[in-house]
C-alpha cells in the first residue's frame, strides 16, 4: 500500500514552482498552477532521468498554419532541463509524438 503523508496546506504551495518530497524512494514534485490546481510529478524525466522538475514550467508553440504563430498554455508545460522534452503538468503527456 502506498505510503499517505501530509505535505502542507494548498496554500504553502507556491503557483508555478514545485516542491520535491521523497515518497517511498522516489521523488515527487509537487505544483500549484494559477488556477489552484496541485498537480504530482514523479522527478525523472522518461528520456534520461533527468530530474525533470528541475526544469522550467512554461507554455507551448503547437504545430500551425503557416503564416501563424501561436504560444499556448503558459504555466502549464514543464520543459525537461537536460533535453527540452515538454510535459503536459494536467496529464503527464509528452507533447511531442513521432
Amino acid at each position: 500500500m502506498a505510503e499517505e503523508r501530509n505535505v502542507g496546506a494548498v496554500d504553502g504551495f507556491p503557483v508555478g514552482g514545485f516542491q520535491i518530497f521523497a515518497v517511498e524512494g522516489q521523488e515527487i514534485g509537487i505544483l500549484r498552477l494559477a488556477n489552484g490546481e496541485i498537480h504530482a510529478i514523479r522527478n525523472m524525466c522518461p528520456h534520461k532521468t533527468a530530474p525533470v522538475c528541475r526544469g522550467f514550467l512554461g507554455g507551448t508553440w503547437p504545430p500551425s498554419e503557416a503564416g501563424e504563430l501561436k504560444f499556448e498554455r503558459e504555466g502549464e508545460i514543464l520543459v525537461c532541463p537536460r533535453h527540452g522534452w515538454e510535459f503536459d503538468v494536467r496529464t503527464g503527456s509528452e507533447l511531442f509524438q513521432d
